[in-house]
């Protein structure tokens, strides 16, 4: 398993579920806060766009034919920040768009099931021979249910900023049930942040959990 800490992450697939081989096919970018860009052979795909008020964060122009958005919150489901989507997601079911397939997974954005924050939503996205998991606001660990119903996973898209989401401890252990390929953590303070980002944790604390021989930065 390989951490990355990630602003463009190219990745390699091959034709099935694999740990990273072959020819390079598609392209992972994170944009910020929990939000990423995924360029595949056929399609554009943003995830969870926020609004730059409730983060700090601008918000560049942003262009997909699908959107997903893993609940309903400001910061995670700024759909109006993207032009010329087809398919706009935010709910739990199977969805297919040029033949790439996602199924989309119903947790909580709590450790109380969902009494304090309601519903999430983790996307695993079947794209150019690639498993990505995108955990959104994850807020606890999984069940053992769920983790059957994920299977496999090549990269992993996970929140480690606590507060509103699960911490860097919980995070190590949905780590350790997943086993993915690679990780790239997601939803911590940096040092640009303001408004509600500036109260989460900031990576070092996933960093030391994790220990650091296979960080790698791009």
């Amino acid at each position: 398993m390989k951490l990355i800490v990630s602003l463009r992450l190219k990745t390699l697939a091959r034709n099935s579920t694999c740990k990273l081989g072959c020819k390079y096919i598609m392209e992972i970018k994170y944009i910020g806060h929990s939000c990423f860009e995924i360029k595949g052979k056929e399609l554009k795909i943003v995830i969870d766009p926020y609004d730059p008020k409730k983060t700090g964060y601008k918000l560049p122009k942003l262009n997909a034919d699908l959107v997903l958005c893993s609940h309903n919150h400001d910061d995670h489901s700024h759909a109006e920040g993207v032009s010329d989507y087809t398919l706009h997601v935010s709910t739990p079911g199977e969805y297919e768009v040029k033949g790439i397939y996602v199924e989309a997974i119903p947790t909580f954005h709590d450790n109380r099931k969902g009494a304090d924050r309601g519903l999430n939503t983790l996307f695993q996205i079947h794209i150019d021979g690639l498993i990505v998991l995108h955990a959104g606001d994850l807020g606890h660990e999984l069940a053992k249910e769920t983790l059957e119903q994920i299977g496999d996973v090549d990269v992993l898209l996970l929140p480690v900023g606590g507060v509103y989401t699960i911490n860097a401890e919980t995070a190590s252990k949905v780590v350790a049930a997943i086993e993915p390929g690679i990780v790239v953590p997601m939803h911590y303070q940096t040092d640009d942040l303001t408004g509600l980002s500036k109260k989460l944790d900031d990576l070092k604390k996933f960093l030391d959990e994790m220990g650091d021989s296979n960080v790698k930065k791009v």
